[in-house]
């Protein structure tokens, strides 16, 4: 029953993380940290989120901008190296309890300031990428940082998803990495189960891809901070 859940699970996590550029760890991690430890939890998340990643890449490949993906990446890649490493040493808590406050207060500002954005710049990008890969490698999620700096460039959505996608192929490939060399294992039943996970995260990006393919481009980046606002909300009152 735990493999159908988490195929379910992943369904709706993916088609989340499709939609807005991330989600899916931010909605897995708590979930199956109810009766996974949080190394073998990370693990099995990032390894579907990957999937994830590819998926978007496949599935907006209208456009990347390359100079953002590595940008992002180079120091994301770095950051969520140190992050990895430091999982049993910093206060998960906290760190989320702080993430958390940062999204509400900048969506908040922005309802006040709509006209307000991130300077689009290289230490936007660079700024990002660290911080987004940081939190990824710490405790799984890192998307909603990305999503705040990335939205200051407003990119057609297409190319904002399918850019997020490919800078978030990179720091998870580096923290899936550093997991198993740390020695983090999954219990063979979970192996088994990416038979199902993996075509279920891509049947909830190829759903999300029919619903952004609707929504208007003036409107993506609300949707986009109604989003970045609930995942704060989560982390501030319900840190992991």
């Amino acid at each position: 029953m735990e493999i159908l859940y988490i195929t379910l699970l992943t369904v709706v996590a993916s088609g989340v993380g499709t939609l807005t550029g991330f989600g899916t760890s931010t909605i897995m991690v708590p979930v199956l940290l109810l009766f996974l430890p949080l190394p073998e939890t990370l693990l099995l998340v990032g390894v579907i989120h990957w999937f994830g990643d590819i998926w978007k890449m496949i599935l907006f490949r209208k456009g990347f901008r390359w100079k953002l993906i590595l940008l992002f990446g180079i120091t994301g890649i770095i950051a969520s190296y140190v992050g990895a490493n430091l999982v049993f040493a910093v206060s998960e808590r906290l760190l989320s309890q702080i993430l958390g406050g940062f999204l509400v207060v900048y969506v908040a500002f922005l309802f006040m300031k709509p006209a307000f954005k991130i300077p689009k710049s290289s230490v936007a990008a660079v700024s990002g990428g660290a911080l987004s890969g940081f939190f990824a490698g710490i405790f799984g999620v890192g998307g909603a940082i990305r999503g705040v700096f990335l939205t200051a460039f407003d990119l057609p959505k297409a190319v904002y998803i399918a850019t997020a996608g490919a800078i978030a192929l990179f720091i998870d490939t580096t923290r899936i990495a550093t997991y198993v060399s740390n020695d983090v294992i999954l219990e063979q039943r979970f192996l088994w189960g990416f038979l199902f996970f993996i075509p279920a995260s891509l049947l909830g990006a190829s759903a999300a891809k029919k619903i952004v393919d609707r929504i208007p481009q003036k409107k993506f980046r609300i949707v986009i901070a109604v989003f970045l606002f609930v995942v704060g909300l989560k982390f501030l009152l319900f840190p992991m």
